[in-house]
């Protein structure tokens, strides 16, 4: 992408406050980051200063869209440890060839890249051995709603649409689905509320009561059922 790139999107600073959602998805997550992390798609930068443990040697934040890359790099400025972060403008093109992370994130971002395939066969070589690539997305074609085309999705997805993509060289560790609860919160504006952008009002009611029921039920289910979906793949070592 070049700088041209502007995100069509406006949920970021919306979900920004969803704060127990993030820490839900979080503490799935964190067990699989290593010492130097690649974030693609860092946004505003909401999901980095929550992500980032502090343990974290490095952390490089890819952003196409300049304008949310500069937002970024303000809020990563005014961290203590600053130094760790690093901001670049573009998508993993711009990443030199050889450059190799042990962690690399996709959060709410594969399905906004139409070519999602290709996109995960070429990150694919920047996984160091051992290391882990990590995609969180929204679930279910049949939940695609006008908030889905309103932020740009091209469409969302279930664990065996991860498998599908088998990334070369990956191996698939884990793919499953989080907030079984909030899955009616999306059918009901799927089928019934049809809004391009939810109300602050409903992401809080969501963010409440809905996930910490969801951080109940879905063991219940063995993860089997949610409105998000994460896949996890993992470079062997030779």
């Amino acid at each position: 992408m070049s700088e041209e790139y502007a995100y069509v999107g406006g949920e970021l600073e919306l979900f920004a406050k969803a704060r127990n959602w993030k820490a839900y998805w979080i503490s799935k997550l964190r067990p699989y980051f290593g010492k130097n992390i690649l974030e693609v798609g860092a946004g505003i930068g909401t999901n980095t200063l929550l992500l980032s443990p502090e343990h974290s040697a490095k952390w490089l934040c890819l952003e196409p869209d300049p304008n949310l890359a500069k937002l970024l790099t303000a809020q990563v400025a005014a961290l203590p440890n600053r130094e760790r972060f690093s901001v670049q403008i573009g998508d993993i093109s711009a990443l030199p060839p050889r450059a190799t992370f042990d962690t690399i994130l996709y959060i709410d971002v594969l399905e906004h890249i139409e070519d999602d395939g290709g996109e995960l066969a070429r990150v694919a070589k920047h996984v160091a051995p051992g290391g882990n690539l990590i995609v969180l997305s929204p679930a279910h074609q049949w939940l695609f709603s006008e908030f889905d085309k309103s932020i740009g999705h091209f469409r969302r997805y279930t664990t065996k649409m991860l498998k599908a993509l088998n990334p070369p060289g990956l191996v698939l560790r884990k793919a499953f689905y989080l907030d079984a609860i909030g899955l009616f919160a999306s059918l009901a504006n799927r089928l019934l509320l049809k809004q391009s952008l939810p109300k602050p009002g409903q992401i809080a009611l969501w963010d409440n009561y809905m996930v910490p029921a969801s951080r109940l039920v879905d063991p219940l289910t063995g993860y089997g059922a949610g409105k998000t979906v994460i896949g996890i793949w993992t470079k062997l070592v030779e």
